[in-house]
């Protein structure tokens, strides 16, 4: 099997598209064509992280936190990632990485770390604006049935727990063609009305491509008229943090116990705790702060995030509290994650979690 493969059905899972600006998601290092030995996955890549790779003849690297994040001048060797980088490339290893585009979907790491905590009825706590897309494409009647299914299966048409949505309006269409055409319907040089549907639906815009490129290949005019408009609308799917509920309201300090344990952290930072039993957990695996204002938006008890500064303690105005359960901990879940993922999908493939330790905090 090809890397190419497996990379491909990891960015169905979460688009690169959906990655934040300053992020270097993807493919980073090595060619995807390669045939896959098997792979390892690990929350980052370090010297030793390859040096598992290659004792356990894995030469694809699939990672959270990608190894470059900016770009690299120069391979001399002086710094950590120059060398992490020069072992994967002399060791034919491809890395590949899954950041904030697997904390921006709704199955992703927030997910993980709600369920892991008991969590329930779960949402996006700040929904992605401006990803949604209106297409509008008018066809024959006989035809307007395989149209419709090829723009689903493209991924069109979602809507909430709903898919194979749209909406549909019988018209006459008119049409004259050119003396350079070869029209489906209707002769050279003559106006023709045809019966047609015009067909509306939704899609996420980094599917555009894939989309249009389907409506074409399934439409049987020589020239397809279609229309995309933007949309305000926020979409369902994808965003940061996530929002849930405990089956069952608990005092704050039962709660912060809960997150030590289950997260295995030696110890958590908190603001003071308020006088009110904690049920509605906001979450942000990693570096979450900005999401503060969010969660006491959404009437969240408690907000667990990490990398919390210390003058963000006092963002919680008294209705929320605040804990940093550390960065590596509220993201350790991710590499099982995405290894259960290529399990589901290729249920014979080689895939391994990482056994190197990859906490780079240590606590004394």
């Amino acid at each position: 099997m090809k890397i190419s493969e497996i990379i491909n059905t990891l960015e169905a899972f979460a688009p690169v598209a959906l990655q934040e600006e300053y992020d270097n998601t993807g493919l980073t290092v090595g060619n995807k064509e390669n045939d896959c030995t098997g792979s390892l996955v690990c929350l980052d890549v370090t010297g030793e992280i390859i040096d598992e790779a290659i004792k356990k003849n894995c030469n694809l690297v699939i990672s959270h936190h990608p190894v470059i994040f900016k770009g690299l001048k120069q391979l001399t060797g002086k710094s950590m990632v120059e060398r992490i980088v020069m072992k994967a490339v002399r060791n034919d290893i491809v890395l590949y990485s899954m950041h904030t585009n697997l904390d921006n979907i709704k199955g992703g790491v927030n997910r993980m770390l709600c369920e892991k905590l008991g969590l329930a009825n779960l949402s996006i706590l700040r929904k992605s604006p401006g990803i949604l897309r209106k297409l509008v494409t008018f066809c024959p009647t006989g035809h307007a049935e395989q149209v419709r299914q090829a723009i689903f299966l493209a991924g069109a048409g979602h809507i909430g727990n709903y898919d194979q949505c749209s909406f549909n309006t019988e018209g006459q269409g008119s049409f004259r063609a050119g003396a350079s055409s070869n029209p489906f319907v209707g002769n050279i040089g003559e106006t023709h009305f045809e019966k047609e549907v015009r067909i509306e639906t939704i899609f996420p815009a980094y599917l555009q491509s894939r989309i249009i490129h389907a409506l074409l290949e399934a439409h049987p005019y020589e020239e397809v008229a279609y229309d995309i408009y933007p949309l305000e609308n926020e979409f369902e799917q994808t965003g940061a943090g996530m929002i849930g509920t405990l089956p069952q309201p608990v005092s704050g300090r039962e709660f912060l116990e809960v997150i030590k344990k289950v997260l295995n952290a030696p110890v958590i930072r908190h603001s003071a705790l308020v006088d009110r039993m904690v049920q509605k957990v906001a979450v942000c695996g990693g570096s979450g702060s900005f999401l503060i204002p969010d969660a006491i938006r959404q009437q969240a008890d408690l907000f667990i995030t990490a990398d919390v500064k210390y003058h963000k303690f006092f963002d919680t105005e008294g209705s929320i509290v605040i804990v940093d359960a550390g960065h590596y901990e509220t993201e350790q879940f991710t590499r099982n994650l995405i290894a259960d993922y290529l399990k589901e999908n290729f249920p014979t493939f080689a895939v391994q979690i990482s056994e190197t330790p990859a906490n780079p905090v240590n606590y004394f």
